[in-house]
């Protein structure tokens, strides 16, 4: 059974010199939602995070296990910035166009979350962004499709997508990193439902394959 344990919310805060709505706590009650996110959630760094197509961060329960149980990482839902934790799910078998029905809130997903330096400070480490790439357990954005309200406790409805060649966000998250990714592997994620930001990343990379 999948079940959302955690609705989680971030109001600006500074952690040394960065502005950032990474530091979430954990709501009660119902929390409504549109296709920006969260009622109430703040987003500091526009250029990278928010939009329709990264409204919303989920990481999963397994997820959280894997740092507890190879880190020694006792951490509270919402620690990695996620908006919603999830149990019962890993970011390692998710595919970008899976979606999750939550109430009456129907969400997509659309990409990795890529580390930055911003996490680094939230985990008061400089290091763990790169021990973070190194373990792959990226979670994941969604997009909203349906508007509503849900509140932590909620069954979720977890449907895979349906197209011929999906595109794990693993891969997704593998091939931002490749520096020398192939057109093929390109291609592939272009045909999927991706975020806007890394379609027009990839877009970019592919025509540079071209010149």
């Amino acid at each position: 059974m999948v079940r959302l344990t955690s609705v989680n919310v971030g109001t600006a805060s500074r952690l040394g010199d960065t502005l950032t709505g990474i530091c979430k706590e954990s709501q009660s009650g119902p929390i409504k939602i549109n296709t920006l996110g969260l009622e109430g959630d703040a987003v500091c760094d526009v250029k990278f995070h928010g939009g329709p197509d990264q409204a919303i961060y989920v990481y999963g329960g397994d997820d959280y296990a894997y740092w507890e149980n190879s880190q020694g990482l006792d951490l509270a839902p919402g620690a990695f910035g996620d908006n919603l934790t999830i149990s019962n799910l890993s970011s390692l078998s998710v595919y970008v166009g899976d979606r999750f029905q939550i109430n009456d809130v129907l969400l997509e997903a659309t990409a990795p979350r890529i580390p930055c330096a911003t996490l680094g400070k939230r985990m008061d480490d400089p290091k763990f962004p790169a021990v973070f790439r190194k373990a792959q357990r990226s979670g994941f954005y969604c997009r909203v499709l349906e508007p509503g309200t849900f509140e932590g406790g909620d069954l979720v409805t977890y449907t895979r997508t349906t197209d011929a060649k999906p595109l794990s966000i693993l891969e997704m998250f593998e091939l931002y990193y490749d520096p020398t990714p192939s057109r093929e592997r390109l291609k592939h994620a272009l045909n999927a439902p991706i975020a806007i930001r890394d379609r027009e990343r990839f877009i970019t990379r592919l025509e540079k394959t071209d010149a």
